[in-house]
Formats: C-alpha cells, structure tokens, sequence
C-alpha cells in the first residue's frame, strides 16, 4: 500500500474468533494472533468478510482481465481466511493450543473409586 492514506477498517473478530462464519475457528490459546483486515496494492480490502470491494478484479471483471492478478498472498488474509476452517488447519490450531485440564479432575485422586 503505497501513497495510499491509510484507513480504519471494520474488524469482524471477536474473543479472538470469526463469528459470522459458522464453522470458524478460534484463534484463542494458539499463539496466533488475529489480524484486522488490510487493503492490498490494488486498493482490495482483504480481510473484511464483505467480500465485495469496488477496486476488486472481480468486481470489474472483463474477457480482457488477466486472472493471474489476484494471485499471489497479498490476496489471502492471515487469519480470517476460508482456508482456516479445513480439517487440516483445525487441527493445526488445537495442536498448538495447551491441553486443558477437565474440571473436578484431580490426577493424584481416583475419583471414580467404587463407583462401578
């Protein structure tokens, strides 16, 4: 983003989460910390869960625009991306989370003792 006047962007996180999308995962215990959106080289907000940007290609998409323009990662958002809740990058995330200890649990006391 060059000679561009910089600008407050909407965040749509919250608690370190994506709300708006269902199946979103939380960021929350990972390390990662969320990142508010961004607007790239081509003035494309990215990041904003709007998915509409007036400067977008595909929002001014002719048979004379090249695809190859909006390749490359200053299209994709660090974490507020789709990608992020696959399979793969969910388990990603719970593994560097810190394992929780259930409550009532206490490892040195058999608490289901007699209880069969």
């Amino acid at each position: 983003m060059t000679n561009k006047k910089k600008q407050k962007l909407d965040n749509p996180t919250m608690n370190q989460t994506i709300p708006h999308q269902i199946n979103a995962p939380s960021f929350e215990g990972t390390g990662i910390k969320m990142q508010p959106p961004f607007i790239n080289e081509h003035g494309v907000v990215i990041g904003d869960s709007l998915y509409s940007s007036p400067n977008s290609p595909l929002e001014n998409w002719t048979a004379n625009t090249d695809p190859e323009i909006m390749a490359g990662d200053e299209w994709v958002h660090p974490t507020n991306d789709i990608g992020w809740n696959t399979a793969e990058n969910r388990e990603l995330l719970e593994s560097k989370k810190k394992p929780q200890a259930y409550p009532f649990m206490h490892p040195d006391k058999d608490v289901s003792k007699g209880s069969d």
